[in-house]
């Protein structure tokens, strides 16, 4: 069981886990995901981090539908800062106690601030990572956003 786990158990909220067999070949995970689980790319999201003005340590999160791309700009902004950069996987990997492609918003080992695509909330419910390549939790994003304390944006492109 994976920290992503026992926090939405211990939340006590409804949830699903969802577990497939990971190709390791295959470095486009969230698409793997959506693809083995038969839903629609755009109801499965990916876990990013962003170092903020760039300072590579100074990390945020950002939830965002696999079949779109971070808008960085926009990330920064919301996240009260001048510039974003994608965070550098071994400090992401390091500071979320997760590995890439298996990094979970929620059950990390320090709360980072996280934001939220808006497109999330049109759906009843939606699969993130839960710590573990192969592994995604099904949710409500009110639910996740709930979880990690996160904000509710508008963030992502081409979804």
């Amino acid at each position: 069981m994976t920290p992503a786990i026992k926090q939405v158990e211990k939340a006590g909220i409804s949830f699903k886990v969802h577990q497939y067999e990971h190709d390791p070949a295959v470095q486009a995970y969230g698409g793997e995901a959506a693809q083995a689980m038969g839903v629609e790319a755009h109801r499965v999201f990916k876990t990013l981090l962003c170092a903020l003005n760039g300072e590579p340590k100074n990390l945020a999160v950002a939830v965002v539908p696999v079949s779109g791309q971070l808008n960085l700009k926009v990330a920064a902004s919301v996240l009260g800062c001048k510039k974003a950069s994608m965070a550098d996987t071994k400090i992401a990997q390091n500071t979320t106690g997760y590995i890439l492609g298996g990094i979970s918003p929620l059950g990390q080992k320090k709360r980072l601030p996280t934001i939220i695509d808006e497109s999330a909330y049109a759906f009843d419910t939606i699969f993130v990572s839960a710590g573990r390549r192969g592994l995604e939790i099904e949710l409500s994003a009110y639910d996740l956003m709930t979880l990690c304390n996160a904000k509710r944006v508008v963030c992502a492109t081409n979804t």
